[in-house]
């Protein structure tokens, strides 16, 4: 198949031909190494300084609060473990049921090890109830909030100033896997208090490899990558300095364009999901639709699968995926879909469609015109569904 439309931007994104220029000189005559004690690998260090510049004006804070890292798996394990292991187990953790797994499973990594751990429960759209979070912090003498900006799945927005507040009024360490929201919102870690922050450049049109973790002044973390003096002893290992130029590039190209991004992809994406309302019946869309991302639209179409849809798609040269990339290769419902209560005839079912910048009204035309046939085609193949026998799944 010639032809690729690619919606699946929340797994990844194309790197911009901006940042690929900017990252460039870095594979060839300045490949030195920052840490060096001589002129050719030191003068190195100012790029990458003045890329921890850039990213600070990204999250609205200073350079020293901006620890480079390899992704944001990297920098939510460094926050969660690192925030653990600073406090001990009189640290209470609470997230929610809805994290990526780069959340999730470091937070069950501290339950097995014996810290209490909390999994916040969220409704039908996939938002948590503010007084459950003030319930479970009460008393707490010494607690971890994790909640994420913007859900992967769904792009359902967390009230994440107001959860960083109520964490604030707790005296509890707030942190917020941003991945998502990166470049589609604001990230001002002076409006919202949040302690730890992280982002990863593949999101955003940088390249796969370069994360980023903010880490407020007088946060108390133990390092999770032990070894040289990087990043003021606080990430051991040499710089990845094209990446880190790259990520930085990439930043300074989300803040110049996010407003005009923004109504660009919330038109294109609103348009996609009238047009698939209308076309395929017994259609929800899931999450919190006055609240998520511009580029994201989850759906589900009852009484087929997910996976089918998405093979179906790949073979006409459309790229859409069944949840998070992280969990692909499990034929088990999504943990969010299940997490939300979609009815059981519709939890398999479910598919996102994700934009970017680079996604156009053609892309849009060619997706209306190629799904309602295969949607339609696998219904009258499914045993399940009105007038065909029980509506139940295994």
């Amino acid at each position: 198949m010639d032809k690729t439309i690619y919606l699946d931007n929340n797994a990844t994104t194309a790197v911009a031909p901006e940042v690929r220029e900017a990252m460039m000189p870095f594979f060839g005559a300045l490949y030195g190494n920052p840490s060096s004690m001589h002129a050719f690998g030191g003068q190195i260090a100012k790029y990458v300084a003045s890329a921890r510049e850039q990213v600070a004006a990204f999250f609205n804070c200073e350079p020293d609060e901006v620890i480079f890292t390899s992704c944001a798996t990297e920098s939510d394990n460094t926050a969660i473990r690192g925030t653990a292991e600073w406090h001990g187990k009189e640290l209470k953790v609470i997230t929610t049921a809805v994290e990526h797994p780069a959340v999730l499973q470091p937070c069950r990594r501290l339950k097995a090890q014996g810290f209490e751990t909390v999994e916040l429960p969220v409704d039908g759209v996939g938002q948590i109830d503010l007084d459950k979070l003030r319930a479970e912090l009460k008393g707490a003498k010494h607690a971890l909030v994790s909640a994420m900006w913007a859900n992967n799945e769904t792009g359902t927005i967390f009230p994440i100033r107001e959860i960083a507040e109520i964490a604030k009024e707790h005296g509890a360490i707030m942190h917020t896997d941003a991945v998502q929201a990166a470049g589609k919102a604001p990230l001002d870690v002076k409006a919202v208090p949040v302690d730890l922050l992280a982002i990863s450049g593949h999101k955003f049109h940088a390249p796969k490899g370069i994360g980023a973790l903010f880490v407020r002044r007088g946060t108390k973390i133990k390092p999770f990558m032990l070894g040289g003096h990087q990043e003021s002893s606080r990430r051991a290992g040499t710089e990845n300095v094209p990446y880190i130029v790259g990520l930085a590039k990439a930043c300074e190209l989300a803040a110049a364009q996010m407003s005009a991004e923004n109504r660009k992809l919330t038109a294109l994406r609103d348009r996609l999901e009238a047009g698939i309302l209308a076309a395929c019946p017994n259609t929800r869309v899931n999450g919190d639709r006055a609240h998520r991302l511009p580029n994201t639209l989850n759906v589900s179409f009852e009484y087929i699968e997910g996976e089918s849809i998405a093979y179906h798609l790949s073979d006409l040269g459309i790229c859409i995926s069944t949840g998070s990339a992280c969990a692909s290769g499990s034929l088990d419902p999504s943990h969010v879909i299940r997490a939300m209560g979609v009815p059981f005839t519709a939890v398999h079912g479910s598919v996102r469609f994700s934009l970017s910048r680079y996604t156009t009204d053609a892309d849009i035309d060619y997706v209306l015109e190629q799904l309602p046939p295969v949607i339609h085609h696998l219904r009258d193949l499914s045993p399940f569904g009105p007038g065909k026998g029980p509506t139940t799944f295994t």
